[in-house]
Parts: C-alpha cells; structure tokens; sequence
C-alpha cells in the first residue's frame, strides 16, 4: 500500500502570545498582519512594553500544520532545528505529544521564538528570532527524510534561506513527493518575486495562498484572476479567503468550500496553517476536493476559538468524530 505520510519541514518555534491595543502595534511601526525578523532583546523589549501576560504554546508555521496531520489521525514527521534550551524541550515534546514523528537538529543557540500581538480584531502581527531553527544545514536535509511521503509540506518561510529552501525541495521530489508550499506571509512573497515563479513551475505542485499572499503572487485583487494566476504549474491551487470561505483549483476546476459558521475568533494564530492541515490531510487520505477543503475549514476555525495554535484534544475528538460522519467514504 502507497504511504500517506505528510512530512513537513520548517523553523522550529515557541509562539509568545500577547493581547495588545491597534494603538500598541502602531507605535511598533509594525503593519498588521505581516511577520517581521528581530531579536530576541528586541521581543523582550516588546514584551516589557506590554502589560499584558504572554501565552507560551509551540509554534512554527509547517510544525503548526504537521502537529495538527497528527492530532487528525494522519502519519506525519516534522524537519527542523531545535535549542538544547527548555523552549526546545517544551517544542520536542509536544511534537511527540500530538503522534508526530521529529527529525530534529540540536544546537547551542537558543530555540526560536515568535512573538504575536493579537489585537481585538483577533488579527496577529508577528516579530520573529529564528535562533537555533536557522542553523538546519542545507547539506543535511536528504530524500531519506522525506522516505514514504506522499506530500512534503515546504513551509514558505524559508525563502528567505534559499540554501535551504532548494535543498528541501530538491530532496522532497528526489523521494516522490508532491510538494505543498504555503506561502506564509505577503512579506514572504515580496522579498521573493525574483526567485517565485520558476521554484513553483519547476518544484511545487499543491500552492496554498491567502488572499494577501495571493494578490502579492499574481499581482491581481480579484479572487477569480488571483485563482487563475496561482494554478499555472501547479496541480493544486488553494486561495483562501478569510470568513468567506476558501477556493481550490484542480484539474481545471474550481471548488467552493464554505467557512464553518459559529463564533467570533479570539485569535487568528495558526489559522492558515491548521487549514492546510485538514485539506493535506484529506488530500493524503484520498478524500475528495470538498471533502478535504471542508475538513481545512473546520480546523481553521476551531483554532481561531483559542490563543495560539493549538486546539485542545477534546475539539480534536469532535474534528475526528466528523471525519467519518461527513466522509463515510473516499
């Protein structure tokens, strides 16, 4: 039988979480939404700014997404580099925690951290030292960890390590992979125009976007023509559209997937990354568009009702109750 291992690959992170004012952000200079690279003297200034007490859970955009495969029933692995630091125990041991299996590289260096500011429209701006998740060797990364994948999950931010980034794909395709890339911030995707186009013709074959990253990629504001312009090259094009819902592309066909209805978010944290979850994990399974695209939604939302990404097991247990009652068959 084929495997359908999701393997994913990316910074290995401890997510700082504080509720703070639009005024607060502001004075940071910080646009909403976006991800910025500081220090770690730099987050503690911030932190010491705020009144407000941080949320510490593990985070990491490709972990995110890789530890919920894993809280969804699915096989899955994370890549990464770790600190020998207790942020580093707290990351390996939740990786263990939700059935994933860690390659991880350990360093002297610190593990990384990212601090989010939640502002009251549940919106996070992130201020990011990668610390010891930078140092993974491209020499290191080889085919053999991504061995019975069915998707490689390349998470976008490594663009700003090339080295990495190419040697991660290339290892991913070298095992037979297809390789899923979510685009990760508009900051990414400006900082990268020069090297985009050709990576996704050349590597990637499941292109995940929302709708900043979208229009960023393909220059267009209109979802239709935003759609069309991620589809070329890809098999799969996913454009994601807050809480109107999200479009997937795929042979020529565009499916609608409704956003789950409920309550208002309490934070955005993870998200993206949880949506991709559900839909790879659908797509590994050999669930339909609909099918996995629903599941995405589901899980997009269960972790906008909590600080940080990680939704809590019993929400796990309904998630999984409903893969059987809405798929009862691929």
């Amino acid at each position: 039988m084929p495997s359908n291992t999701i393997t994913g690959i990316g910074s290995a992170l401890v997510d700082v979480l504080i509720n703070e004012t639009d005024e607060f952000l502001h004075k940071l200079n910080k646009e909403k939404g976006g991800m910025t690279y500081v220090t770690s003297a730099e987050q503690q200034d911030i932190i010491s700014a705020s009144s407000q007490i941080p949320v510490i859970v593990p985070g990491g955009a490709a972990c995110n997404t890789i530890l919920g495969v894993g809280n969804l029933g699915g096989t899955a692995r994370f890549i990464g580099a770790r600190g020998e630091d207790e942020y580093g125990d707290i990351f390996e041991d939740k990786v263990w925690e939700c059935q994933v299996e860690p390659v991880l590289s350990y360093f002297d260096t610190p593990t990384g951290k990212v601090l989010s500011i939640v502002t009251p429209d549940a919106q996070r701006s992130m201020f990011t030292d990668l610390g010891a998740s930078s140092l993974l060797d491209p020499a290191d990364v080889t085919s053999q960890m991504f061995s019975d994948t069915t998707i490689a999950l390349v998470e976008g931010y490594l663009l700003f390590n090339r080295e990495l980034m190419m040697a991660a794909v290339k290892a991913a395709k070298a095992a037979g992979a297809l390789v899923a890339l979510d685009l990760a911030s508009f900051e990414v995707v400006n900082a990268s125009q020069d090297i985009l186009p050709d990576l996704v013709k050349e590597y990637v074959d499941i292109l995940i976007a929302n709708e900043d990253e979208a229009k960023a990629y393909t220059g267009e504001s209109d979802e239709t023509a935003a759609l069309e312009k991620l589809s070329v090259n890809v098999t799969y094009a996913v454009l994601k559209v807050g809480s109107r819902g999200s479009y997937i592309w795929h042979n020529n066909t565009v499916t609608r997937i409704e956003p789950v209805k409920g309550n208002a978010p309490v934070d955005t944290t993870g998200a993206g990354d949880l949506w991709a979850a559900g839909f790879l994990y659908g797509i590994a399974n050999g669930l339909s568009i609909e099918k996995s695209g629903r599941l995405g939604s589901m899980c997009g939302y269960e972790v906008c009702q909590v600080m940080g990404a990680q939704i809590p097991e019993q929400v796990w247990e309904k998630i999984r109750a409903t893969i059987e009652e809405q798929t009862p068959s691929k």
